[in-house]
């Protein structure tokens, strides 16, 4: 029995290395698929580009999933899990928004910031830490869920208002290069801002709530006033709440509104280092 348990193991970390590294390369092959089809506007890159993203996304799944049979815990005892599943999340999102608003130039800002995390999380430890108390282990995978799928919704708004800023530039100085002509209006792109910064919103509030409560159940403040870990994410929650609240109250949109979200992304990337 412990001979099939040993092989069924190594077989399961073969699978995981085989999935990871697969998607890893479908993720960085659709990245150079969208960037084409950005420049070129061939349909059928674009189609490849779509499909690869899909078995990157399989994969992906796959990966996760063998990692979780691994451990006998959801993604979030590690760093690599983490760093895994917030690419995962940000792939599922962009999916869904491009089903939505068929924005295909969305890929070439999107899936290159999915391949960098995904081959970050490669770098990072894999070490099991095991959380003993059940209540508390369901506080901490509800903060870093909903935390994560926050980030992932602030990943899309973060390259909306990458977008937005180059067509605005453009307008601005009357220079409407091949850019502008292949993305999508000034309208659209502000649209797809607010409405996925009014979903990430809510759910990353709620991932701060809830890590404050796991704080608690782990015998911790509620509020810890660390600086290098607590204010970088209150200083995340201030600029969101900007966004969305300016837009809801004083009808803060457009320009500021994209500078918000890109400013926003590169605290939660400065948060991420700290935390990861």
């Amino acid at each position: 029995t412990k001979c099939y348990d040993s092989h069924r193991s190594i077989f399961r970390i073969i699978m995981e290395k085989i999935a990871f590294n697969l998607a890893l390369g479908s993720y960085l092959a659709a990245s150079m698929g969208y960037f084409v089809y950005l420049v070129h506007r061939r349909p059928l890159v674009s189609t490849l580009s779509a499909v690869a993203v899909g078995i990157g996304l399989l994969l992906h799944t796959v990966m996760i999933g063998v990692r979780s049979s691994i451990t006998g815990q959801g993604p979030y005892t590690t760093s690599f899990e983490v760093a895994a599943f917030f690419s995962w999340v940000i792939v599922v999102v962009f999916l869904l928004t491009e089903l939505k608003y068929k924005i295909k130039d969305l890929g070439a800002f999107v899936v290159p910031l999915v391949f960098i995390s995904l081959l970050y999380s490669a770098f990072l430890s894999k070490d099991v830490t095991l959380v003993a108390e059940s209540d508390s282990m369901v506080w901490l995978t509800l903060h870093r869920t909903l935390s994560i799928l926050g980030y992932g919704a602030f990943t899309i708004a973060f390259a909306a208002g990458i977008m937005y800023l180059i067509q605005e530039h453009q307008v601005k100085f009357k220079k409407l290069g091949i850019m502008y002509f292949r993305m999508p209006s000034l309208e659209v792109l502000d649209d797809l801002n607010y409405k996925v910064i009014a979903i990430g919103f809510p759910l990353f509030t709620l991932g701060f709530f809830t890590g404050s409560i796991w704080n608690i159940k782990m015998d911790n403040p509620f509020f810890s006033w660390n600086i290098m870990k607590t204010w970088p994410l209150i200083l995340v929650w201030i600029l969101y709440s900007g966004v969305f609240f300016g837009r809801l109250l004083v009808g803060v949109r457009g320009k500021k509104a994209a500078q918000g979200a890109i400013l926003g992304f590169v605290c939660i990337i400065f948060t991420y280092f700290l935390h990861v």
